[in-house]
């Protein structure tokens, strides 16, 4: 059983010295270290490249050290998806200071459970505040006339033309690569147009617009893969009956990820999908395409004539 050692912060502007302070006697020992920096709390835990790496070399037993809650987890949503994944694993996670030193947060107890969630929501509660004082501050400076930020890298014709390409199927690293520009700039364009946002139902929408099928009945048991990050979510969030589906589910390992196959009625796929819709209306992009390709998933299982693909 061994110590090992997370570190993040959220800018290149900030640094980790205040977190290798109160971790000076586990960095002393020797405790191997993974790092996250300049990494948004708005990106899950289980989404960073260093704690993944963390994830993927830790041992049954091995404790997590983290300096403080936030360093970490800043939002229920992203506590809701780490616990299970922690304690599935037989790892525990301490932090090193303050009130909450001395309690493992990946304790499975009911006390622990609620204590967590109180502290994720206090913790997102206080991200918001924080974000919502710095709109306020745009604002202000804004009606004061001042010009914010760096010029922008696309004129408007090419976001337009970018939007136009992402809707037809293009990938946003392709759009990226075509533009010369980072991947995230693509990202905000398509933000700003709604190109990206979940859909509002999942009506079929066959690719020939004048033919349409009547959907299945909702009782046909099909095989579909969940996303693992969808499933770590629903077995702790989602309703008895899906929990109990989950558990009776296929578990198929994929690198790091896994899928679980799930076979159920589409009517409990569904439940599933709607049940993962907080999850996936988070800044998390993974979790939004887990719920893309889990919704296609189901979309296409409700044509008529098919194979039931998975």
């Amino acid at each position: 059983m061994a110590d090992r050692i997370y570190l993040r912060h959220s800018t290149d502007k900030q640094t980790d010295a205040r977190q290798r302070h109160a971790l000076a006697t586990l960095l002393a020992a020797g405790a191997p270290v993974y790092e996250d920096p300049a990494t948004s709390t708005r990106q899950l835990s289980l989404d960073r490249a260093g704690f993944s790496k963390l994830l993927h070399e830790a041992a049954i037993g091995d404790t997590i050290r983290i300096a403080d809650a936030a360093r970490l987890f800043r939002s229920v949503a992203d506590i809701l998806a780490l616990r299970p994944v922690l304690i599935r694993r037989g790892l525990h996670l301490r932090v090193e200071s303050g009130l909450l030193s001395g309690i493992d947060l990946a304790s499975d107890d009911p006390g622990t459970k609620m204590m967590v969630s109180v502290l994720a929501a206090v913790l997102e509660f206080q991200r918001d505040m924080i974000s919502e004082n710095t709109r306020e501050g745009v604002a202000a400076a804004e009606a004061a006339g001042k010009t914010l930020g760096r010029p922008a890298s696309l004129d408007q014709n090419k976001a337009t033309t970018i939007v136009e390409a992402y809707r037809q199927g293009a990938a946003v690293k392709a759009l990226a690569r075509q533009h010369q520009v980072a991947p995230k700039t693509i990202r905000r364009i398509l933000d700003a147009a709604g190109a990206r946002d979940l859909p509002g139902q999942l009506d079929l929408v066959p690719a020939d617009p004048g033919e349409r099928h009547s959907p299945p009945e909702p009782d046909l048991t099909v095989v579909l893969d969940l996303p693992g990050l969808l499933a770590d979510h629903l077995r702790t969030v989602g309703d008895e009956t899906v929990r109990q589906a989950l558990a009776a589910g296929q578990v198929i390992r994929r690198g790091q990820g896994h899928l679980v196959g799930l076979a159920a009625p589409l009517a409990l796929h569904r439940a599933a999908l709607e049940q993962s819709i907080a999850l996936a209306e988070g800044a998390n992009p993974a979790a939004r395409k887990a719920y893309r390709v889990y919704a296609a998933r189901i979309t296409a299982a409700e044509a008529p004539e098919h194979d039931h693909p998975r």
